[in-house]
């Protein structure tokens, strides 16, 4: 197959985990399969040219894009959420009418932001490939061709979490993301509070910039801001014992979430709390491979019960781990995303 993968960027989650590691796969297993990233990268733009410069940059280097997948013949293209962060289509139009089959990748509720322009797309799609159930079910009442493909780690990359000095040095709670998302805290600040009152522990804080966590009340919690560097994120991970993937219940857009931070801590052997929300519920068996969240209490009890025992936090890790290995790994998917495009590709053939 000759495949094209129009990507985000390589700092953009959802290219660095969904698209990356499948390029090389697929160049492992003999396809001709090129990567056309955004640049500027597709949320970001260049100061030294200005936003407008950068935005016409973006579409120069996409309308080059697209005259090299003509002239390859690509069989196949598949798209990371949409060309451009805007309303327009006019791009993913030209790409629909220049290759065998049209793929749209979803791993976030993108379409709420520009509904008119998803709806089309969802349309144009010879098949829609979804990070979760939750965005398969609004994607089939508009197209029927899809599968869930969910956001996964390469546990090749993951070693396993070393437990080794764990008993010597209070426990690490920690959380990895965006400056941005740190809004997040004030779903588990008041469990991580009352934990504080009873469980000498540090909150370490995986993330490029902290300055917004001080709009949250973590009163008395001991902090430890920990800058986020690509290079050496999965070593961040495993210094840490239990994870949070605290989210918004009331949020439409948490309902999409593909559940990232929380696969990777379970990749790497480490167990976590998170909110019983969207695909959470799916990924985490209660008490078996993690803990779920509503209440103040559901955040502070297991935390408690994890940062107090360290057979737990290991018995649990592990469990975490074999289930990230067997369903949210690139090793345990990808042989279900080449088959789907060869599939895809053998009905345009037929």
């Amino acid at each position: 197959m000759k495949i094209v993968m129009l990507s985000s960027g390589d700092r953009v989650p959802s290219s660095r985990f969904r698209m990356l590691p499948y390029v090389r796969n697929f160049r492992a297993s003999g396809h001709r399969c090129t990567l056309a990233s955004s640049l500027p990268q597709k949320y970001e733009w260049f100061p030294t040219i200005g936003f407008r410069l950068s935005q016409r940059l973006k579409r120069l280097v996409r309308y080059l894009h697209w005259y090299q997948s003509r002239i390859r013949a690509d069989d196949v293209v598949v798209i990371d959420r949409e060309i451009f962060d805007s309303s327009c289509s006019k791009l993913e139009e030209c790409f629909r009418r220049t290759t065998a089959r049209f793929v749209l990748d979803l791993d976030d509720a993108v379409f709420q932001r520009y509904p008119e322009k998803f709806e089309k797309l969802t349309r144009l799609a010879d098949l829609i490939v979804c990070g979760n159930s939750f965005i398969e079910e609004w994607a089939r009442q508009r197209n029927e061709n899809t599968i869930v493909i969910p956001t996964c780690v390469e546990m090749a990359q993951y070693a396993a979490k070393d437990w080794s000095d764990a008993g010597d040095r209070i426990p690490r709670i920690g959380w990895i993301g965006t400056s941005g998302n740190l809004r997040y805290f004030k779903v588990a600040a008041k469990g991580l509070r009352r934990l504080a009152e009873k469980v000498d522990y540090e909150l370490h804080v995986i993330v490029p910039e902290i300055e917004p966590l001080a709009e949250v009340d973590l009163k008395g919690v001991r902090i430890r801001h920990v800058p986020w560097r690509k290079d050496i994120e999965v070593d961040q991970l495993r210094q840490i014992d239990v994870g949070l993937m605290p989210l918004f219940a009331a949020d439409e857009w948490d309902r999409y979430k593909c559940g990232l931070k929380l696969i990777q801590y379970m990749a790497a052997g480490i167990p976590a709390v998170a909110s019983t929300v969207g695909v959470n519920a799916t990924i985490i068996d209660h008490g078996r491979n993690g803990f779920l969240a509503e209440s103040d209490d559901d955040w502070a009890t297991p935390l408690e019960s994890l940062t107090r025992d360290l057979n737990l936090r290991r018995s649990i890790g592990d469990a975490a781990r074999e289930t990230a290995a067997a369903r949210y790994s690139i090793e345990a998917n990808y042989p279900r995303y080449e088959a789907a495009l060869k599939h895809l590709l053998s009905t345009s053939q037929s």
